[in-house]
């Protein structure tokens, strides 16, 4: 039986990674051949080829100030949101809750009119606070640290408050520290979302001069459509950062997945 799962977890990963193998492997090919399988044949200039004609140093470098902004923007509403539903008690706590839940379901496509509207309304449109403000707070961010919070016992933040602890200490200096699974799954999950974002640089900084990967990566297979191995190297490209960051955080992701519902 064992072995039989072993077996699943073999193939299973064999058919998640293949795809970034054919990927890796047409991205060498010389001259756009896309069947030699002769390591002696690759061309890795194919990537500096790639990141010159695709001008990424700068769609990196604001890429990775948007996620960021992002990502740290969801940690604090979410943390902040989440506490009070967790351990504050208020009138229509639960209503507030299920409205929360409800934004999760809305997809994000569907509020793109309004939040347009806010935006030209402050003139914010083909700005760099465009790409961030529409999601810098997130429903499922919230949910998820107010999940987490709740297995914290609740003993450690009485023993805080006897010492003259205010609430914000407490979420700073108990809550937080011990929520960092939580924490850097959200922070995965909001980086990655922004990095591959395309839909709102195109949306809301319809100018275009806010390049981002995403639309830096847009053009550039626009212009090498029929260049397979250079379109390729540049997908790679765009890739690698999300995937470096994803193998650095996957052990505390799989625990703030696997604990996260858990209530003591």
């Amino acid at each position: 039986m064992r072995t039989f799962g072993w077996l699943a977890v073999v193939v299973g990963a064999g058919i998640v990674l293949l795809p970034l193998v054919l990927v890796v492997v047409s991205s060498l090919q010389p001259g756009g051949l896309v069947a030699s399988l002769d390591p002696g044949r690759w061309n890795f200039g194919n990537y500096r080829a790639a990141w010159a004609q695709a001008n990424f140093l700068l769609a990196f470098a604001l890429t990775a100030l948007v996620a960021g902004m992002v990502t740290l923007l969801q940690v604090v509403t979410s943390a902040l949101a989440g506490y009070a539903l967790a351990r504050l008690n208020f009138r229509g706590k639960r209503g507030v809750l299920l409205l929360v839940l409800a934004t999760i379901v809305i997809p994000y496509q569907v509020l793109v009119v309004p939040i347009f509207l806010v935006l030209r309304a402050g003139g914010l449109v083909n700005s760099f606070w465009a790409l961030v403000l529409p999601t810098a707070a997130n429903g499922y961010g919230i949910y998820l640290l107010r999940q987490f919070f709740l297995t914290v016992p609740l003993a450690l933040e009485e023993a805080a408050y006897i010492d003259g602890a205010s609430r914000l200490r407490v979420l700073w200096e108990i809550l937080l520290p011990l929520s960092r699974p939580a924490l850097v799954t959200l922070g995965l999950f909001t980086f990655i979302a922004e990095w591959n974002d395309l839909f709102k640089p195109l949306v809301f900084a319809p100018a275009g001069n806010l390049l981002t990967v995403q639309l830096a990566l847009s053009r550039f297979q626009e212009t090498f459509a029929t260049d397979f191995s250079l379109l390729m190297a540049a997908t790679v490209i765009s890739s690698l950062p999300v995937i470096v960051l994803f193998a650095l955080g996957q052990r505390q992701l799989v625990r703030g997945i696997a604990t996260t519902g858990l209530k003591n």
